[in-house]
């Protein structure tokens, strides 16, 4: 980077995002790959090339991975982008190359690089990546208070340099993948190295960088996610399915879906829509032309599809009584906060306080309210608060609640007050 770009960096690292509007923006200079596009890595031979060569490497490396969301079943990696100094970057295929193990142990006890990293961490986990400490740059921007935290905007806005736009979304399942898309994923993590530094910085003048160790900690700490009990009452539009028959439809028909879906290796929602499974639920269609005539079901349908969701229906319509799905269970912690003023008129007081405190110290500190204390965590506080109101306990019951330390530093005090003030 040059000294102007250097300079230009600091003015940046504002919430303000850029010099006043009457100061003659200069172009933003358009990123381009320093080596050209790497080729991308297939076969068992070109990744211990890579794996060598990025155990050689000095310092951090930048770690970014492509899904085929909405294309595929399930969230695994099609294209995994490294970058480090002294090895330059890298393009994998985790098709030809489904396990990365070997890199993963080369690169352990280095920090890892990531954008947003908790939504690529899963799908490298799969593939036997896994970091041991990390720096996430779009919660670094987040909690130095930049209003814009995509990598195209923290890169523009930080480095001075423009991203190229247009392929987050395309399916990274293709095979070739063509050129610029390669050109796209490289540049990924071209830059991600120096927008670590900058916005290390950054925090530190802040006061904010043990607060981001601490998440960075917390994130490459955390255990994977559990598998989700009963998916299919995650259908969308499933408040509207009220009785336990139309329940089993849905379940059927989810099931069914996912199945279908899982052997096909497409996305579920483009074998059936959500909305399809909820009309056919509300509907209880009696036959296959009932089932033809309800939104999701047209004439796009073959006579074979139809038949067999109009099979999900039937077997969810023959259920004996005591095997229909019960009423979602009571989810853990308190109620939603919309029925705390018929439920508990003190604890919505004790919320309302809570919030605004929340939101005056997020104010003040430049960085979003729900980064500064999970809303949840600020519910089962107030839903149930310690019996003593006092500060050692506010933290206490914060601290088990899995606030980190630097949160609850900042909140205890002023939450204790709110809590007081209502009691």
């Amino acid at each position: 980077m040059t000294d102007a770009q250097e300079t230009a960096a600091d003015l940046r690292t504002t919430t303000g995002g850029g010099p006043p509007d009457d100061v003659e923006k200069a172009p933003i200079p358009l990123l381009e790959p320093r080596e050209g596009i790497p080729p991308v890595v297939a076969d068992e031979e070109a990744l211990a090339r890579v794996v060598a060569a990025f155990a050689a490497g000095t310092g951090p490396v930048a770690v970014d991975a492509e899904r085929a969301s909405g294309y595929r079943y399930g969230q695994r990696a099609y294209l995994v982008q490294l970058r480090r100094e002294g090895a330059g970057s890298a393009l994998i295929d985790p098709v030809g190359c489904p396990d990365l193990s070997a890199l993963g142990e080369a690169l352990s006890g280095t920090e890892w690089i990531l954008h947003a990293a908790t939504q690529d961490l899963p799908c490298l986990r799969e593939i036997g990546m896994v970091p041991t400490s990390l720096f996430d740059t779009e919660l670094a921007g987040r909690l130095a208070g930049f209003p814009r935290v995509g990598l195209g905007a923290m890169v523009e806005s930080v480095l001075g340099y423009a991203l190229e736009k247009g392929h987050s979304a395309v399916d990274w399942s293709t095979r070739p993948l063509p050129e610029p898309w390669l050109r796209y994923a490289a540049l990924d993590v071209e830059l991600l190295v120096d927008l670590r530094d900058a916005l290390e910085k950054e925090l530190e003048r802040q006061g904010k960088l043990e607060w981001a160790r601490q998440e960075f900690d917390a994130i490459a700490a955390a255990p994977p996610a559990p598998p989700r009990k009963d998916p299919w009452r995650r259908t969308s539009g499933m408040h509207k399915v009220r009785r336990r028959r139309q329940m089993a439809v849905v379940r059927e028909l989810w099931e069914s879906r996912d199945r279908i879906a899982q052997r096909r290796d497409v996305s579920p929602g483009k074998v059936l829509g959500d909305a399809a499974i909820v009309e056919a639920a509300l509907a209880l269609p009696a036959n296959v032309h009932a089932l033809s005539a309800l939104p999701g079901y047209g004439q796009r349908m073959g006579r074979r599809q139809l038949d067999q969701w109009m099979a999900a229906v039937d077997r969810a319509k023959a259920l004996p009584e005591n095997q229909l799905p019960q009423p979602g269970a009571t989810p853990a912690g308190p109620p939603p906060p919309r029925s705390w003023a018929d439920k508990d008129p003190a604890a919505a007081a004790r919320l309302s306080a809570a919030r605004a405190a929340v939101s005056a110290l997020a104010e003040g500190l430049n960085l979003p309210q729900e980064n500064l204390i999970t809303p949840d965590t600020v519910r089962r506080l107030c839903w149930e608060p310690p019996q003593r109101l006092e500060e050692d306990a506010v933290a206490q019951a914060l601290a088990g609640y899995g606030a980190r330390p630097w949160q609850v530093e900042q909140v205890a005090a002023a939450l204790t007050a709110a809590l007081r003030t209502t009691a």
